[in-house]
């Protein structure tokens, strides 16, 4: 289980940060690849942890690969989101400091699957993104990855 807390005075310290990934990755048709979690039940870029012995790269493909079934290469930086307001408490004690960073990443081969921390997995138009319950940290990741920005954010 984890709860998320953004910009909430009532939110627990921070007691870890760990590097992580989300990738925006859109299939020939347009749409958005996402993950419906298990640990909070919310509709989410697929990503995780950064591992050692792999570069930020490899966890981006390992981690979309996990989550969703699908290949993917990576295209380019979406940006960086470190907001020290957003903060994921979990249920052993650990309230972890947001460090992400967002990758665009394309699809090269697979077949849909969700996974342990996946409970539906699809392809979503961008029109179909308003029915979803998704955290508004995520929101922005997906608000950056679908724009024209050629900067990374960085935030």
């Amino acid at each position: 289980m984890r709860i998320d807390y953004f910009c909430d005075p009532q939110a627990p310290t921070a007691n870890s940060v760990v590097p992580s990934v989300t990738a925006v990755v859109r299939n020939a048709a347009g749409e958005l690849l996402l993950i419906h979690k298990t640990d909070n039940d919310l509709w989410a870029l697929p990503g995780g942890g950064h591992d050692i012995g792999e570069s930020i790269s490899d966890t981006v493909v390992r981690e979309v690969e996990e989550e969703t079934g699908i290949q993917v290469v990576v295209a380019g930086v979406v940006g960086l989101y470190t907001d020290p307001q957003h903060v994921m408490a979990y249920d052993d004690g650990e309230v972890r400091q947001q460090f992400s960073i967002c990758f665009r990443a394309e699809p090269v081969s697979g077949t849909l699957r969700t996974s342990s921390e996946s409970k539906e997995v699809c392809w979503v138009p961008a029109s179909g993104l308003d029915g979803l319950t998704i955290h508004p940290s995520m929101r922005l990741r997906i608000e950056h990855g679908l724009s024209d920005r050629t900067e990374p954010y960085i935030g």
